[in-house]
């Protein structure tokens, strides 16, 4: 008898999604470089479905210097108008400024707080990550009050396409808030 692999259905059958949500999604990143990486993938995403932007994770890495926050602070509008007609990435231009801007505030919240990650953190009870026990895909929300503060506060300190369902994803992504389905295998 095969047993079935239980995952969180929003990933569906997709090879890269399914990749994804395995190794990924969901899973505690406290890495300040990796955190930089789906600030701007996610910030790219704001509009648009997830999938476009998972396959155009390379082109991203390519345009934004292997996502070395300490590099695209430094983009120049010149820099930023040739991304405008680089096909690997969404070629929004306010999209693309949008992450130089997002460069500059991710290294404030650095300085301010020692990490990016002990910025998240110190929004969360007891400054943990918080795991849901939802059944359903269904039950899970777009946004949360610490979503909402988090987007509040950001967009306070300059960042920009950070808005509360952008910044949930964000959570949701790199494991703050874990929302695995409680039959899912990657559950914790």
């Amino acid at each position: 008898m095969e047993s079935t692999i239980v995952r969180c259905g929003w990933c569906g059958t997709d090879p890269l999604y399914i990749k994804y949500h395995d190794e990924e999604w969901g899973k505690l990143v406290t890495d300040d470089d990796v955190l930089f990486e789906f600030l701007v993938l996610e910030s790219a995403q704001a509009g648009l479905s997830w999938i476009t932007i998972l396959r155009k994770r390379e082109g991203y890495k390519k345009a934004f210097a292997g996502f070395d926050v300490r590099k695209v602070v430094n983009f120049t509008d010149e820099e930023m108008e040739k991304l405008a007609s680089f096909e690997g990435i969404i070629r929004n231009r306010l999209k693309i400024k949008a992450t130089v801007t997002n460069a500059r505030a991710f290294i404030d919240v650095q300085k301010e707080f020692g990490s990016f990650s002990k910025y998240l953190l110190s929004f969360f009870p007891d400054h943990k990550p918080i795991v849901n026990k939802w059944k359903t895909l269904a039950e899970a929300p777009a946004s949360t009050d610490i979503s909402d503060a988090i987007s509040k506060d950001m967009k306070k300190r300059g960042f920009k396409f950070f808005g509360t369902t952008i910044c949930y994803a964000f959570l949701q992504a790199t494991g703050y808030v874990d929302d695995h389905i409680v039959d899912c295998h990657c559950r914790k």
